[in-house]
């Protein structure tokens, strides 16, 4: 169930990033304190939690464990930075190199 109510609000998170939104006007508030439980595995990575701009405002997504596949590298977490090319904040999604 846990697994399902995860899926689903990434889900509407990634429908909401796919609109239009205005740029955030500033940096993202420092990250939130967040207790890890423990993994459901040897193959589970921690997610931290992150700010994600909503086009109005940061909103706060909790952590998650990540399935570590089998031939995946090094993970990169998600994380804000200043793109000097636009003039403004981005969010690089977390991912395997």
């Amino acid at each position: 169930m846990k697994r399902l109510m995860v899926a689903s609000a990434m889900f509407l998170i990634s429908i909401g990033s796919a609109v239009a939104q205005p740029p955030p006007p500033a940096a993202p508030p420092p990250p939130r304190y967040e207790a890890v439980p423990p993994p459901p595995g040897e193959r589970f990575i921690w997610e931290p939690g992150h700010w994600h701009w909503n086009g109005g405002q940061y909103v706060w997504v909790g952590g998650h464990y990540v399935r570590r596949g089998p031939h995946y590298g090094h993970y990169v977490e998600g994380h804000w930075h200043w793109s000097q090319r636009l003039g403004r904040w981005e969010w690089a999604p977390a991912h395997w190199e």
